[in-house]
């Protein structure tokens, strides 16, 4: 998409000029962004639907949205990385709204006595992939195009940020009570990891995060770049399939340079919320070309090994997708159903991910399993 010329409306009304780097998103990213990022999610980041409708209504209120690149972005600009956190399946029961989103944020800024300059989602997977546009629309600072997974990841340690060492604090919490947690300092990532997930289990397992701020230069040197793009292109290919009947399925795999492993129905589904996590799994009889097989599914929040006859075929940090084998929409763990005509994709993993400091944090092992990552590519 060309730059867009012109000027950015801020929340208050007033226009600016747009920086370097800068373009407006236009309602139909914003459309193409939800479906892309429900895809990249892996099954997990929350469902984008609820932060697409109210992203939907500030753009009828006539706020804008401005992504920006993240190699235009000043070394010493503060970045802040936004999240909500939490089981999927409490999203659905549980609507979030700008304001909330926005608490974290402002929290940040008090403790720091600094504004940030621009916000950017900690994954882009799911709705966390479209919920910092509703910060940004209200707030009139600029979305970063870029993320610290390239995908959805349940735990904290589990970013590109980690992997390079940076500072996992300070963290700010809220949630729909007025409830506001600032957490200073914690040993490690997975401290802040266990400390937060506590607080987030006991605010109802969903809060609204705004993650330890990140300067200009970590998030080029570090972030997971050009995601947000990425999942727009996404969306945008998955939606010209449909409108030209053809496959959009493929047009994922070909968008993507992904793989398709296996097409089936969903014959039996098990899944608990413990510790603010979705925990379970999926098994799946096969179709058509993969008739005959079976294939299982185990996730914790996302989808981490897939296992055909009881071999695993594909894990984690390869993305796992499962999609709607007939219109290419993405399948979350807590939506994904028995019945459910399925086609589970690998897609690749960033790169950050394949390092052994990488793999000690989002690898198989990381999730429990007995065996090292192979990748399916």
């Amino acid at each position: 998409m060309a730059e867009q010329l012109g000027v950015a409306v801020t929340a208050q009304g007033e226009e600016r000029p747009l920086g370097p780097g800068e373009r407006y998103l236009r309602a139909d990213d914003i459309e193409a962004l939800a479906l892309g990022a429900w895809i990249l999610g892996t099954g997990g980041g929350g469902s984008p639907y609820l932060n697409l409708l109210n992203v939907r209504e500030l753009y009828k209120q006539g706020h804008k949205v401005v992504l920006k690149d993240p190699m235009t972005l000043p070394d010493d600009a503060l970045v802040a990385v936004l999240s909500t956190q939490g089981a999927p399946v409490v999203g659905m029961e549980r609507l979030g709204d700008p304001e909330n989103s926005l608490k974290p944020l402002r929290i940040l800024e008090d403790y720091l006595g600094r504004k940030f300059d621009a916000v950017m989602p900690v994954e882009i997977g799911g709705g966390n992939g479209v919920m910092p546009l509703m910060v940004s629309a209200i707030s009139g600072l600029p979305t970063i195009d870029a993320d610290s997974m390239g995908r959805a990841y349940p735990e904290a340690q589990m970013t590109s940020f980690s992997a390079a060492g940076l500072q996992c604090f300070p963290l700010a919490m809220a949630d729909v009570r007025d409830n506001e947690i600032l957490i200073k300092k914690a040993d490690s990532w997975k401290w802040m990891e266990r400390i937060s997930r506590k607080i987030c289990t006991e605010m109802g397992s969903t809060a609204s995060t705004c993650k330890a701020p990140r300067s200009g230069a970590e998030v080029k040197k570090f972030g997971v770049l050009h995601t947000t793009t990425k999942a727009i292109s996404l969306g945008h290919a998955v939606f010209e399939a449909r409108a030209n009947h053809t496959d959009p399925v493929a047009a994922i795999v070909e968008n993507c340079e992904g793989l398709k492993l296996f097409k089936g129905k969903i014959t039996d589904i098990e899944r608990r919320t413990t510790e603010g996590f979705l925990r379970g799994r999926a098994e799946l009889e096969g179709m058509d070309e993969d008739q005959g097989k079976q294939f299982t599914l185990d996730f914790q929040n996302e989808f981490s090994v897939g296992s055909q006859n009881g071999e695993p075929v594909v894990m984690t940090p390869d993305l796992i997708c499962v999609v709607d084998s007939v219109n290419g929409d993405g399948i979350a763990t807590e939506t994904i159903r028995y019945g459910q005509r399925v086609t589970v994709l690998a897609l690749p993993a960033p790169d950050i991910f394949l390092t052994p400091r990488g793999l000690e944090l989002v690898g198989p092992r990381a999730f429990g399993f007995d065996f090292d990552y192979k990748s399916v590519f």
